[in-house]
């Protein structure tokens, strides 16, 4: 699954690809067999398409394969080994304890100067500097200093000959024209490493940016053991890939004005990587829920039916197929359009309109169904059977009824709202009371005058 931190780590690679009429390039890392399968290969497109990254666009390049550069990484390794920038080791981590007396200690060096040459089972080293330090420009960070003491000997090729990620990573780099690493600020204890390869073999190191860690609301970085985190996940319950991206863009940057709702396209002409903050950005659920219900609401009526649609059958729908009315939702649809947050919500806001029955609830019927409701009801029944079947009709004819119980127009539509739809909340009753018909309304109210008969 694509991690939203993932996503937005993507969206600011894009949008400044973009905006400097360069290439964003996806490179799979597939050198880990156990933790690579194609069809998480097309996972990460697919999700990169739904926030608007597509390779069909001309500033998108590849997926590259990490396994296909083998053996350019191979001849890198022993290119640093003849230049007398690695070495070959046959240590065991146990030696290393056994000469060090710690668990803990990195790599003493022990084989620097042995000479030894290639055998199978000898890992090869990369020499790292002796002193000094290797200083990281980070557009986000600032000037970081990793004095050279404190970074091991580190493996760049395995016993059996193959590159280890740090090495494939930059030779991958190199050959790909990568002018710009932009990434979570997890990897920033890596970038020394991987500069200093860079350097040995004769590159510029490319423009790093390291970007802030994303938090939950307790401050704790994002877990997808702890909290939702995949962008797949997002989207299945009714987030509009717009409004995604609109916030995803704004986790860690912001354009400096007080707009935050803005399409990528303009986002993108305003992205500065320079801007970027340093402090972690608060993935807040409720806010992004904000920017949806905003998205929702900018929807052409043709479009917020046609992004409903997956709602309005199984396994989400509650009613049997053959009760669905397409011309009973589009009627409906705008009623609904104005209160959703996410897309999901749609079915319980109007599931009520093609059961056969009111959905029960019984917490709604409890605080609302109380002395004097069923009176209400049966004046209801009676008004409702005779007046206009449109909404000024049927609000005149319950604002009637309520003058006639002494109640104001919202204690008296209480009762009538739950006998007809099963929910003290929900679309403007009369409104969609006129969708629904009054044969079928004064059927569900009939129904909830026995209930409270039988119960008086």
């Amino acid at each position: 699954m694509f991690h939203v931190g993932g996503a937005r780590s993507a969206l600011f690679n894009w949008a400044l690809a973009r905006q400097q009429q360069g290439r964003f390039v996806l490179r799979i890392e597939d050198t880990d067999a156990e933790r690579n399968r194609p069809e998480w290969v097309d996972g990460i497109i697919s999700a990169l398409t739904a926030i608007g990254i597509s390779k069909d666009d001309p500033a998108f390049e590849g997926p590259h394969f990490q396994s296909y550069n083998a053996e350019a990484q191979r001849d890198a390794a022993l290119r640093l080994y003849a230049e007398g920038k690695a070495y070959y080791c046959d240590c065991r981590r146990e030696d290393l304890v056994a000469r060090t007396g710690s668990q803990h200690l990195g790599y003493d060096g022990f084989c620097r100067e042995r000479g030894l040459a290639y055998v199978e089972g000898r890992a090869l080293r990369f020499r790292s500097p002796d002193g000094g330090a290797t200083v990281v420009d980070d557009v986000v960070r600032g000037r970081t200093e990793f004095p050279n003491a404190s970074l091991e000997d580190f493996v760049i090729a395995r016993g059996n000959g193959s590159p280890v990620f740090v090495l494939a990573n930059a030779v991958d780099d190199i050959r790909e024209r990568i002018t710009h690493v932009i990434r979570g600020e997890e990897h920033l204890s890596n970038t020394p490493k991987q500069q200093l390869l860079w350097n040995a073999l004769g590159a510029e190191p490319p423009v790093w940016a390291h970007l802030p860690v994303i938090v939950n609301e307790k401050r704790q970085k994002l877990s997808k053991r702890r909290d939702k985190v995949a962008l797949e996940d997002y989207l299945a319950e009714g987030y509009l890939s717009d409004a995604m991206v609109n916030y995803l863009m704004l986790l860690g940057w912001g354009p400096g004005d007080d707009v935050e709702i803005r399409p990528f396209k303009e986002l993108e002409g305003l992205f500065r990587l320079e801007d970027v903050n340093k402090g972690s950005a608060f993935f807040d659920v409720k806010k992004l829920s904000a920017f949806n219900g905003e998205y929702i609401r900018g929807l052409s009526p043709e479009r917020f039916v046609a992004e409903c649609r997956r709602w309005l059958q199984a396994p989400y729908a509650p009613w049997a197929p053959e009760r669905f009315d397409e011309r009973v939702f589009e009627a409906v649809a705008g009623l609904a359009q104005t209160r959703l947050t996410v897309l999901s919500e749609i079915t319980q806001y109007v599931d009520w309109l093609f059961l056969e029955a009111p959905p029960e609830d019984e917490v709604s019927w409890a605080k609302t169904m109380k002395a004097g409701a069923r009176e209400v009801l049966v004046s209801v029944r009676a008004q409702w059977g005779a007046c206009d079947w449109t909404a000024d009709g049927l609000k005149a004819a319950l604002e009637s009824v309520a003058a006639e119980h002494g109640l104001k127009l919202g204690k008296a539509q209480a009762p009538v709202r739950v006998a007809v739809t099963g929910r003290t909340v929900g679309l403007p009753l009369f409104e969609s009371v006129e969708i629904l018909g009054r044969e079928r309304a004064l059927s569900r109210i009939e129904a909830a005058i026995e209930r409270l008969s039988e119960t008086a």
